[in-house]
C-alpha cells in the first residue's frame, strides 16, 4: 500500500468519502468516539454505569450498551447523560 496520509489510508481501505462502504465507516467512527467519550466522562465524574443509570432515569444495561456501541441514543437523552455527569454537550454543524 502506498498511502502516505491518513486520507489516502482511508480512501484505500474504505473508499473514497461519498460511498457506501466510508460512510458506514464514519458512522462506525463517530459511535466509537461518542462511546468512549461518555465511558471517559463517566469514569472521570467516577461514577458506576450504575450510578449514572439512576441519576437521569434509566437502567444500567442502557449505559452498558451506549458505552459499547450496541445502542443508538437520542439527542435528548445524550444532553441528560452529559448533565448527569456534570457536563455540557455543545454542536458544531459542518
Amino acid at each position: 500500500m502506498k498511502a502516505r496520509t491518513f486520507d489516502e489510508l482511508l480512501d484505500a481501505e474504505y473508499g473514497k468519502a461519498g460511498t457506501p462502504e466510508r460512510e458506514k465507516f464514519d458512522a462506525d467512527a463517530t459511535a466509537f468516539s461518542l462511546a468512549e467519550t461518555l465511558k471517559e466522562e463517566r469514569l472521570r465524574a467516577g461514577l458506576t454505569q450504575e450510578q449514572l443509570a439512576e441519576r437521569i432515569g434509566t437502567k444500567k444495561t442502557y449505559i452498558s450498551r451506549l458505552e459499547n456501541g450496541k445502542a443508538d441514543v437520542q439527542l435528548n437523552t445524550l444532553f441528560r447523560i452529559f448533565e448527569g455527569l456534570g457536563r455540557r454537550v455543545s454542536l458544531t454543524i459542518v
